[in-house]
């Protein structure tokens, strides 16, 4: 594992990204990185149908479920560990989904520079009625 591994973009404790559907590299909820981890899954990023039909046309079809490997499929609104190409692409495509900032690996700042990231900042709606949950 990175010694960075274990920090977010601020340089504090990286948070979890999501634990239903069970994320990350590991599989542990974080996205976080180590030498094996070819396509740096690193970014929280809460799905979009935009960018999941962006993936898809890309080859990464995030959203149809697959038994064998006990992936749900995701829909907008979840949150997954994407890998840092990739959400680039998106960006660059004007595709990107919203970032967890909290729940982003440091390793991100190799690739996206942090003025440009936090563009893409998710916010939680602070009105009860249009929050999904």
């Amino acid at each position: 594992m990175s010694s960075n591994s274990n920090k977010n973009v601020f340089g504090n404790s990286l948070q979890p990204c999501c634990y239903k559907p069970l994320t990350g590299y590991f599989r542990d909820g974080f996205c976080r990185t180590d030498a094996s981890d070819h396509g740096t899954h690193v970014v929280c990023a809460r799905m979009t149908a935009e960018f999941l039909a962006f993936t898809k046309k890309k080859g990464n079809d995030l959203s149809t479920p697959i038994a064998a490997y006990n992936f749900p499929g995701l829909k907008p609104g979840d949150q997954w560990c994407l890998c840092a190409l990739r959400w680039k692409e998106a960006m660059v495509a004007g595709a990107a989904p919203p970032v967890v900032l909290e729940a982003t690996d440091i390793k991100i700042l190799e690739y996206i520079d942090l003025k440009e990231l936090v563009k893409y900042a998710w916010k939680e709606p602070t009105d009860d009625k249009i929050k999904s949950n």
